[in-house]
Protein backbone atom coordinates (compact mmCIF):
# COMPACT_ATOMS: atom_id res chain seq x y z
CA UNK A 1 0.00 0.00 0.00
CA UNK A 2 1.27 3.55 -0.45
CA UNK A 3 2.16 6.02 1.94
CA UNK A 4 1.65 10.00 1.68
CA UNK A 5 2.60 11.98 4.08
CA UNK A 6 0.91 15.54 4.72
CA UNK A 7 1.96 18.36 7.39
CA UNK A 8 -0.27 20.64 8.16
CA UNK A 9 -2.74 17.88 8.41
CA UNK A 10 -5.00 20.20 10.68
CA UNK A 11 -5.00 23.34 8.49
CA UNK A 12 -7.44 23.79 5.43
CA UNK A 13 -5.69 22.84 2.24
CA UNK A 14 -3.91 20.04 4.67
CA UNK A 15 -7.30 18.24 5.60
CA UNK A 16 -8.62 18.24 1.94
CA UNK A 17 -5.24 16.26 0.88
CA UNK A 18 -5.90 13.72 3.61
CA UNK A 19 -9.40 12.74 2.57
CA UNK A 20 -7.91 12.70 -0.99
CA UNK A 21 -5.26 10.66 -0.39
CA UNK A 22 -7.74 8.47 2.20
CA UNK A 23 -10.26 8.23 -0.76
CA UNK A 24 -7.05 6.56 -3.29
CA UNK A 25 -6.60 4.11 -1.02
CA UNK A 26 -2.87 5.56 0.73
CA UNK A 27 -1.65 4.92 4.41
CA UNK A 28 -1.60 8.91 5.36
CA UNK A 29 0.63 10.17 8.09
CA UNK A 30 -0.40 13.96 9.11
CA UNK A 31 1.52 15.93 11.35
CA UNK A 32 0.27 18.28 13.96
CA UNK A 33 1.70 20.99 15.99
CA UNK A 34 1.94 20.79 20.14
CA UNK A 35 -0.90 22.33 21.40
CA UNK A 36 -2.45 22.49 17.99
CA UNK A 37 -6.15 24.34 18.42
CA UNK A 38 -7.28 23.59 14.53
CA UNK A 39 -10.32 20.82 14.30
CA UNK A 40 -9.25 17.63 12.82
CA UNK A 41 -11.93 15.27 13.14
CA UNK A 42 -11.33 13.02 10.27
CA UNK A 43 -10.77 9.73 11.72
CA UNK A 44 -10.20 6.48 9.59
CA UNK A 45 -7.97 3.44 10.03
CA UNK A 46 -5.77 4.56 7.49
CA UNK A 47 -4.65 7.69 8.98
CA UNK A 48 -2.29 8.46 11.35
CA UNK A 49 -1.95 11.84 13.68
CA UNK A 50 1.55 12.63 14.76
CA UNK A 51 2.48 15.36 16.67
CA UNK A 52 5.49 17.46 15.31
CA UNK A 53 7.09 20.40 15.68
CA UNK A 54 8.81 20.90 11.93
CA UNK A 55 11.11 23.77 13.35
CA UNK A 56 13.11 21.31 15.01
CA UNK A 57 15.38 19.80 12.50
CA UNK A 58 15.86 16.49 14.36
CA UNK A 59 12.26 15.89 15.46
CA UNK A 60 11.37 16.54 11.63
CA UNK A 61 14.00 13.69 10.47
CA UNK A 62 13.49 11.45 13.44
CA UNK A 63 9.79 11.41 12.00
CA UNK A 64 10.59 10.49 8.70
CA UNK A 65 12.94 7.73 10.20
CA UNK A 66 9.69 6.37 11.64
CA UNK A 67 7.42 6.96 9.37
CA UNK A 68 9.77 4.44 6.69
CA UNK A 69 10.58 2.36 9.83
CA UNK A 70 7.07 1.30 9.83
CA UNK A 71 5.01 2.03 6.49
CA UNK A 72 8.53 0.91 4.17
CA UNK A 73 8.31 3.68 2.26
CA UNK A 74 7.19 7.27 1.18
CA UNK A 75 5.50 7.48 -1.88
CA UNK A 76 4.22 11.14 -1.99
CA UNK A 77 5.20 14.38 0.65
CA UNK A 78 2.73 16.85 0.63
CA UNK A 79 3.76 19.82 2.69
CA UNK A 80 1.33 22.84 3.45
CA UNK A 81 2.50 24.37 6.64
CA UNK A 82 3.46 27.95 6.33
CA UNK A 83 2.86 31.44 7.77
CA UNK A 84 1.60 35.03 6.38
CA UNK A 85 2.53 38.33 6.84
CA UNK A 86 1.67 41.84 5.99
CA UNK A 87 4.67 44.79 5.71
CA UNK A 88 6.05 47.43 3.24
CA UNK A 89 9.92 47.67 3.36
CA UNK A 90 10.04 50.29 5.38
CA UNK A 91 8.31 48.42 8.63
CA UNK A 92 9.82 45.23 7.41
CA UNK A 93 12.73 44.15 9.97
CA UNK A 94 15.35 41.29 9.33
CA UNK A 95 13.93 39.69 12.66
CA UNK A 96 10.10 39.53 10.55
CA UNK A 97 11.81 38.22 7.79
CA UNK A 98 13.68 35.60 9.95
CA UNK A 99 10.33 34.78 11.35
CA UNK A 100 8.76 34.17 7.74
CA UNK A 101 11.93 32.38 6.33
CA UNK A 102 11.07 29.96 9.60
CA UNK A 103 7.78 29.38 9.17
CA UNK A 104 7.43 28.91 5.21
CA UNK A 105 11.02 27.47 4.41
CA UNK A 106 12.81 25.65 7.37
CA UNK A 107 8.95 23.85 7.97
CA UNK A 108 9.02 22.93 4.89
CA UNK A 109 12.99 21.82 4.38
CA UNK A 110 13.73 20.16 7.52
CA UNK A 111 10.72 17.87 5.91
CA UNK A 112 12.07 17.87 2.10
CA UNK A 113 15.51 16.97 2.72
CA UNK A 114 14.90 13.63 4.70
CA UNK A 115 11.73 12.99 2.06
CA UNK A 116 13.68 13.59 -0.50
CA UNK A 117 17.02 11.59 0.95
CA UNK A 118 14.26 8.66 1.35
CA UNK A 119 13.13 8.79 -2.17
CA UNK A 120 16.30 8.60 -3.86
CA UNK A 121 16.78 5.87 -1.77
CA UNK A 122 13.69 3.91 -2.89
CA UNK A 123 13.78 5.06 -6.40
CA UNK A 124 10.46 7.40 -6.87
CA UNK A 125 8.76 9.60 -4.55
CA UNK A 126 6.85 12.96 -5.46
CA UNK A 127 7.30 15.95 -2.95
CA UNK A 128 4.66 18.84 -3.21
CA UNK A 129 5.38 22.22 -1.39
CA UNK A 130 2.87 24.97 -1.31
CA UNK A 131 4.64 27.89 -2.93
CA UNK A 132 2.76 31.51 -3.38
CA UNK A 133 2.75 34.18 -5.91
CA UNK A 134 4.01 36.90 -4.01
CA UNK A 135 7.34 34.13 -3.21
CA UNK A 136 6.79 33.30 -7.13
CA UNK A 137 6.93 36.92 -8.50
CA UNK A 138 8.56 40.36 -6.78
CA UNK A 139 5.67 42.76 -8.44
CA UNK A 140 3.13 40.07 -6.52
CA UNK A 141 4.84 40.50 -3.33
CA UNK A 142 4.64 44.36 -2.77
CA UNK A 143 3.59 44.99 0.81
CA UNK A 144 4.32 41.45 1.62
CA UNK A 145 8.34 41.60 1.45
CA UNK A 146 8.89 39.19 4.66
CA UNK A 147 6.35 36.69 3.40
CA UNK A 148 7.59 36.77 -0.19
CA UNK A 149 11.11 36.65 0.42
CA UNK A 150 10.47 33.98 3.10
CA UNK A 151 8.17 31.67 0.33
CA UNK A 152 10.43 32.34 -2.83
CA UNK A 153 13.03 30.10 -1.21
CA UNK A 154 10.65 27.24 -2.16
CA UNK A 155 10.99 27.96 -5.66
CA UNK A 156 14.53 27.65 -5.85
CA UNK A 157 14.79 24.21 -3.28
CA UNK A 158 12.16 22.63 -5.81
CA UNK A 159 14.84 23.34 -8.34
CA UNK A 160 17.62 22.40 -6.50
CA UNK A 161 15.83 18.84 -5.80
CA UNK A 162 14.79 18.55 -9.62
CA UNK A 163 18.22 18.75 -10.94
CA UNK A 164 19.55 16.78 -8.24
CA UNK A 165 17.12 13.79 -9.39
CA UNK A 166 17.53 14.16 -12.88
CA UNK A 167 17.40 10.52 -14.29
CA UNK A 168 15.41 9.29 -11.22
CA UNK A 169 12.01 9.16 -10.95
CA UNK A 170 11.95 11.73 -8.03
CA UNK A 171 9.92 15.45 -8.90
CA UNK A 172 9.54 17.96 -6.15
CA UNK A 173 6.51 20.36 -7.08
CA UNK A 174 5.21 23.49 -6.28
CA UNK A 175 1.98 24.43 -5.51
CA UNK A 176 1.10 28.23 -6.08
CA UNK A 177 -2.70 28.55 -5.06
CA UNK A 178 -4.76 32.02 -5.28
CA UNK A 179 -6.44 32.98 -2.49
CA UNK A 180 -8.36 29.77 -1.09
CA UNK A 181 -11.84 29.61 -0.24
CA UNK A 182 -12.32 28.67 3.75
CA UNK A 183 -14.33 30.20 6.06
CA UNK A 184 -11.27 32.00 7.58
CA UNK A 185 -10.71 34.13 4.10
CA UNK A 186 -14.46 34.62 3.69
CA UNK A 187 -14.45 36.23 7.04
CA UNK A 188 -11.90 38.18 5.98
CA UNK A 189 -13.06 39.47 2.68
CA UNK A 190 -16.66 39.11 3.10
CA UNK A 191 -17.17 41.62 -0.42
CA UNK A 192 -15.13 39.39 -2.29
CA UNK A 193 -16.29 37.07 -5.12
CA UNK A 194 -15.51 33.70 -3.33
CA UNK A 195 -16.69 31.54 -6.70
CA UNK A 196 -13.26 33.36 -7.99
CA UNK A 197 -11.00 31.92 -5.70
CA UNK A 198 -9.72 28.33 -5.58
CA UNK A 199 -10.91 25.44 -3.27
CA UNK A 200 -9.01 23.24 -1.28
CA UNK A 201 -10.36 20.28 -2.81
CA UNK A 202 -9.45 21.30 -5.82
CA UNK A 203 -5.87 22.11 -5.06
CA UNK A 204 -5.90 18.36 -3.27
CA UNK A 205 -7.00 16.81 -6.73
CA UNK A 206 -4.54 18.67 -8.43
CA UNK A 207 -1.52 17.28 -6.08
CA UNK A 208 -3.04 13.72 -6.38
CA UNK A 209 -3.16 13.41 -10.19
CA UNK A 210 0.86 14.94 -10.09
CA UNK A 211 1.29 11.18 -8.11
CA UNK A 212 -1.08 9.17 -11.25
CA UNK A 213 0.52 7.41 -13.87
CA UNK A 214 -0.53 9.67 -15.83
CA UNK A 215 1.41 11.95 -14.51
CA UNK A 216 5.09 10.23 -14.90
CA UNK A 217 6.48 12.20 -17.34
CA UNK A 218 6.09 15.61 -15.32
CA UNK A 219 8.77 17.19 -14.40
CA UNK A 220 9.74 20.21 -12.38
CA UNK A 221 6.03 21.16 -12.11
CA UNK A 222 5.02 24.64 -10.92
CA UNK A 223 1.09 24.29 -10.65
CA UNK A 224 -0.77 27.16 -10.66
CA UNK A 225 -4.07 26.98 -8.96
CA UNK A 226 -5.22 30.30 -9.47
CA UNK A 227 -9.46 29.40 -10.93
CA UNK A 228 -10.93 32.81 -11.34
CA UNK A 229 -8.30 35.27 -8.71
Amino acid sequence: MRTAIVTGASGNMGQAVVRKFLAEGYNVVGTIIPNDPAPFNIEDAKLEKVIVDLMNEEDSDKFIKTVVAKYGSIDAAVLTVGGFAMGKIAETKTADIYKQYKLNFETAYNVARPAFVQMMRQGNGRIFIIGSRPGMSAKEGKGMVAYGLGKSLIFRLAELMNDEAKGHNVVTSVVVPSTIDTPQNRKAMPDATFDNWVKADAIADAIYFYCTAAAMALREPVIKMYNNA
